[in-house]
């Protein structure tokens, strides 16, 4: 069963830091492109951070590039999003996403709801 299970959202202070997990399972993790996106109330989906490979150069949105920062472990297939300096914009519903196979399958994660908020 392809799926990916997210955990680690919460409430935070302005300043503050969390970090996001994403488990996956069902799929060749190794060989698949790997990203964390969010959703803010009334606001369309938007791509946050995502990595190809394991070593490979990540890619992030210019509201996150030197906060935010993904990593991805092959072996225990999981995604990681660490979360530095976070601002009331943040605030948002992240998703875990993964293009899986040969045709590039997209699969999302069920969401994380990160609270930024004094």
């Amino acid at each position: 069963q392809v799926q990916l299970v997210e955990s680690g959202g919460g409430l935070v202070q302005p300043g503050g830091s969390l970090r996001l997990s994403c488990a996956a399972s069902g799929f060749s993790f190794s060989t698949s492109a790997m990203s964390w996106y969010r959703q803010a109330p009334g606001k369309e989906r938007e791509l946050v951070a995502g990595i190809i490979r394991a070593g490979g150069n990540p890619n992030y949105a210019d509201s996150v590039k030197g906060r935010f920062t993904i990593s991805r472990d092959d072996g225990k297939n999981m995604v990681y999003l660490q979360m530095n300096s976070l601002k009331p914009e943040d605030t948002a519903v992240y998703y875990c996403h993964a293009e899986i196979g040969v045709f590039r399958r997209s699969i999302w994660g069920q969401g994380t709801q990160v609270t930024v908020s004094s």
